[in-house]
């Protein structure tokens, strides 16, 4: 018979030994509290008896050490960008904030390694790569705020995908502390390990359940000396997955990223991102934002222009442009980060972050569309995401004039049924966000 575990308020003995483990700076009290226990989308308010910031792998194992001999449950919290409510404590539990960890441990260019502790920001991570003229691709539109520890334990993707792989692709090692406060170092810089199981692999994307990621050694890669940005307009996801096979063999495997967003996703970017401008002079149904990267700027202009202009006589493009310089294309970049808080601002909807085999996106999205229709009649699907890697971020929004969540009683039948076509097309209801509170119940299924 298995044995029921009951979490329980802590006893207060027990704070006052995690409080004496961290000092005086490592405990947040009072209004300080609050950025820890609201996720950004204010889906899931959170509670929890105690909230702690270690500064050092020893001082987080002291921790989990003391909740593992009085049954104190435990939340993991990193920048606290998640999208699905993991990293949000709901109960008698405390929360512990990666924030004072840091600290850049080793930056070694002649191994493309780069060790840093699970505090460190994305963006931190990708600016000492870049003083070594090194890249860690990594890009997600959180970045200045989320922390490794975070995009280790989700698995995060975001938009290198297509060349680089997801975050699991880019782990060498872990440092990481388990449920009964041990430090596991796994911290190897080596490419090659066949010496027994490859543990770190059931730490990354566990979303915090089976230990505390303190530290990580990180693959990096030659900076590339040139890249080309373009928009591209079209008619259908049937072109864009066209399109895609064109640029990757037009390129010469030089495509980096590729991100499909329709045109209910631009309307929302201006009506509520200020600076926002249509990219092009016509307004096209879908748009695909791709980037080329590679060493040799003239070559890959001549390349991109070339494969796109292929695309425009075979039909696969209905326009193009390509950023003439570095700043239209962060301009670009920036559209597409911002397409989840345009989206945000037309209240929770049903969010769906899913993904299929990249050739069956368009008939997920049409099957999808059908499904949506028939339950809430005039609501908005802004569909868009990484088209090289089948992940589609599928947002159902009320129609328009309704009310800012007129969608709240019909989500779970909206969710439900898009799973549903997920299933038929072989693939997965949570491609890079987690499962935490939001699919806890669906991943059953």
């Amino acid at each position: 018979m298995n044995e029921q575990i009951i979490i329980r308020p802590p006893a207060p003995e027990a704070l006052n030994e995690i409080a004496n483990i961290v000092g005086e700076k490592g405990v947040i009290t009072g209004d300080d509290q609050t950025p820890f226990l609201v996720e950004w989308r204010g889906r899931w308010p959170g509670a929890a008896a105690m909230i702690v910031a270690p500064k050092s792998t020893e001082e987080a194992a002291a921790i989990v050490k003391v909740c593992a001999k009085n049954n104190i449950a435990i939340t993991p919290q990193g920048g606290n960008t998640g999208l699905v409510g993991g990293q949000i404590p709901t109960g008698p539990e405390i929360l512990i904030s990666m924030k004072r960890m840091a600290r850049i441990r080793d930056v070694s260019p002649l191994d493309n390694t780069m060790t840093v502790d699970a505090g460190v920001t994305l963006q931190a991570a990708q600016d000492a790569a870049l003083a070594a003229e090194r890249l860690f691709p990594l890009s997600i539109g959180s970045e200045g705020t989320c922390q490794v520890g975070g995009v280790i334990s989700t698995n995060a993707g975001g938009v290198n995908v297509l060349k680089y792989g997801n975050t699991r692709e880019l782990v060498l090692g872990l440092e990481v502390i388990t449920p009964d406060g041990e430090i596991w170092d796994g911290l190897r810089r080596l490419r090659k390990n066949n010496t027994g199981y490859d543990l770190k692999q059931l730490f990354i994307g566990a979303e915090g359940t089976l230990g505390l990621v303190t530290g990580a050694v990180l693959k990096l890669f030659p900076m590339p000396l040139a890249r080309s940005t373009a928009f591209v307009g079209l008619s259908s996801p049937h072109e864009a997955v066209s399109l895609l096979s064109l640029a990757q063999s037009g390129s010469g495997g030089a495509v980096t990223s590729f991100e499909l967003i329709s045109r209910q996703c631009m309307d929302l970017l201006m009506k509520h991102i200020p600076g926002v401008r249509e990219p092009m002079a016509e307004r096209f149904p879908w748009y695909v934002l791709l980037e080329c990267s590679g060493n040799d700027g003239a070559a890959l202009t001549n390349s991109v222009e070339g494969f796109l202009g292929r695309a425009l006589e075979e039909g696969l493009a209905s326009d193009a442009v390509i950023a003439a310089n570095e700043t239209q294309a962060n301009d670009f970049w920036r559209m597409r980060h911002s397409i989840s808080e345009a989206i945000s601002g037309e209240g929770h909807g049903a969010r769906h972050d899913v993904s299929v085999p990249t050739a069956r996106i368009p008939a997920f999205l049409e099957d999808a569309a059908v499904h949506v229709e028939k339950i809430a009649p005039g609501a908005r699907i802004a569909a868009f995401g990484h088209v090289g890697d089948g992940n589609v971020h599928y947002d159902v929004i009320g129609p328009e004039g309704s009310a800012k969540d007129s969608l709240d009683a019909k989500r779970s039948e909206i969710e439900a049924g898009v799973y549903d076509i997920i299933e038929k097309y072989d693939g997965s209801i949570s491609a890079e966000h987690g499962v935490g509170v939001q699919r806890r119940d669906a991943i059953a299924l």
